[in-house]
């Protein structure tokens, strides 16, 4: 019952949406930057290196072999680094972008943050005594 509690205030809270927005967010970005290294990075970077397709890229380490009726009896095995260069970009491209949002907005937090202003705000609970204090001091001055 006790998680069932905890989760209920997670959910209240907006949490769990502030997380589900995100990840939407995040899905849809990896998809802009899979396009960006799928459709015009690596495209301009195989044209300077000799018009390579990365997708293709492999070391065989052992060849497919066939029966006598065509069937095959062991599969091609191979390692497709091509694929890991293309996902590796991709990593790197998001981590890069993610590095520069985190930037942007710890500068914009610290324009927000006065550090010439020492002074420190008075908690609610103490400025509704003080209210209280005074309404009772106006009270017995009548």
């Amino acid at each position: 019952m006790k998680i069932l509690k905890e989760f209920k205030e997670f959910a209240i809270k907006g949490n769990m949406f502030d997380m589900a927005i995100g990840i939407i967010i995040g899905v849809a970005f990896n998809k802009i930057v899979s396009s960006l290294v799928n459709d015009v990075l690596l495209p301009a970077f195989s044209m300077v290196i000799g018009k390579v397709n990365f997708q293709t890229l492999s070391i065989v380490l052992q060849e497919k072999q066939l029966d006598a009726n065509g069937q095959i009896i062991q599969e091609l095995v191979e390692l497709k680094y091509g694929n890991f260069i293309q996902v590796t970009l991709d990593f790197f491209i998001i981590a890069l972008v993610i590095f520069a949002v985190v930037k942007v907005i710890n500068n914009i937090r610290r324009k927000g943050e006065d550090v010439k202003n020492e002074t420190v705000a008075t908690p609610k609970d103490i400025e509704l005594l003080t209210e209280i204090r005074d309404l009772l001091k106006q009270r017995n001055e009548k």
